[in-house]
């Protein structure tokens, strides 16, 4: 774990914002923050994966195991 670090707190719109240095960023686009006690926890957000991204779209249930697709290699093929 790394030292604590003093770093600014800004208002953006009606919301407060932290500014993270450039060598504690986080991956991707997203994080999740919660609140343990006193301290705010802020960590990386877990990949979605496509099922879970698809069913967050309303889908119905989808299978556990998909089904087999028979998919052939293209046959090779000239431009000229």
């Amino acid at each position: 774990m790394t030292e604590p670090r003093r770093v600014s707190l800004f208002r953006n719109g009606r919301n407060q914002a932290v500014r993270i240095p450039r060598d504690l960023e986080l991956p991707g686009q997203e994080a999740l923050l919660r609140r343990d006690g006193d301290r705010l926890v802020l960590e990386a957000a877990p990949a979605t994966t496509l099922k879970d991204l698809i069913q967050s779209w309303g889908g119905e249930r989808l299978p556990e195991a998909w089904p087999d697709v028979h998919d052939p290699k293209p046959e090779p093929f000239s431009l000229s």
